[in-house]
């Protein structure tokens, strides 16, 4: 029986590593669309936009700022400091995909999101290296992003005939829970974790979703911290 191709091995193992995260993202992807729609824009714009942005949180954020008659200043502003956060995720990867030329790179930037990043330093990090295993990224990341495309123009046509009660919002945290849990296996990652929720929860009322990068580098700063008084690596 012949072989898969390394590349294709690694770009189906992205889609199968991600497939089990679309519970959370369909639901996310059907709030974004109503959300959009209510907020004042267009079918199209509501549509387009999670092409352009697609951000996930951020595209959330946007409709809420945009229904409320906010700034352009300050809507622009929260929207880059939810969106710092990728450049965590893309300096994580930096060392994994550094020697790839700049197409790749770009194309694979774009498709960087949360949940593509989660499963793909996963891989990454847990199994052996090799010159294919950037199409991982692409597979979870191509994957993720036609299935955001569809959610999102399901709740465009939806609308409100899903009902509140449902909280399909809730799939999501849920399923960062099922990826990130099993990754902290030193105590350096268990505390870095554990003070980047904190910092999440206790700074939530501060303006344009900085708590999002005070959680994030506060997480980091204490796992380094721990990571120095116990010497064991993270």
């Amino acid at each position: 029986m012949k072989q898969p191709s390394p590349t294709f091995a690694e770009f189906k193992s992205g889609i199968l590593d991600e497939l089990p995260l679309q519970a959370g993202i369909v639901p996310f992807g059907m709030v974004y669309g109503i959300l959009g729609v209510e907020s004042g824009m267009s079918a199209l714009e509501t549509f387009m936009l999670s092409s352009i942005l697609f951000g996930g949180a951020s595209q959330i954020v946007f409709t809420q700022l945009l229904a409320a008659a906010t700034p352009a200043v300050v809507l622009v502003s929260s929207i880059a400091a939810i969106n710092a956060r990728h450049m965590l995720y893309s300096t994580s990867m930096l060392p994994y995909l550094r020697h790839l030329p700049l197409r790749w790179r770009v194309v694979l930037a774009y498709l960087l999101t949360d949940e593509a990043y989660a499963v793909t330093i996963r891989r990454y990090i847990d199994k052996p290296h090799n010159q294919y295993m950037h199409y991982h990224l692409l597979g979870s990341g191509l994957l993720l992003f036609t299935v955001w495309q569809i959610s999102t123009l399901a709740g465009i046509m939806l609308g409100t005939t899903i009902p509140k009660a449902l909280s399909l919002g809730f799939a999501i945290p849920l399923s960062f829970m099922a990826i990130v849990i099993p990754l902290l296996k030193s105590t350096p990652q268990i505390v870095a974790a554990l003070t980047a929720g904190v910092i999440a929860l206790t700074c939530q009322s501060l303006p344009w979703n900085s708590w999002l990068i005070l959680a994030a580098c506060g997480g980091i700063i204490a796992g380094m911290i721990s990571d120095r008084l116990t010497g064991e690596a993270a």
